[in-house]
């Protein structure tokens, strides 16, 4: 998948959800934040495997950081954008 269909995906997702959330891209990742604070969200990087994407979430010590403690998780981008919009750890700062 490339980075065109990824940021169609993540705009679409937001547009439905009642939107407020801009993405850039910096590294091969797309760096999700809020609009109207410019608070980090999350961070989606492509893994290679069709459309999967590792989460990393903005911590308590200033920088992204993956979800758990055995490498990350990694999900296909539409079910990583759910995750993200019901886990409370990607909205602490915002």
């Amino acid at each position: 998948m490339n980075e065109t269909e990824i940021a169609q995906r993540i705009e679409a997702f937001d547009a439905a959800n009642g939107g407020g959330v801009g993405y850039y891209t910096d590294k091969g990742a797309f760096h999700l934040y809020l609009l109207d604070t410019e608070a980090p969200i999350a961070r989606l990087k492509p893994v290679g495997k069709g459309d999967e994407v590792r989460l990393s979430y903005w911590s308590h010590r200033r920088r992204w950081e993956d979800i758990g403690d055995m490498g990350g998780v990694i999900l296909p981008l539409d079910e990583a954008l759910e995750f993200i919009a019901n886990e409370a750890v990607f909205w602490t700062w915002t």
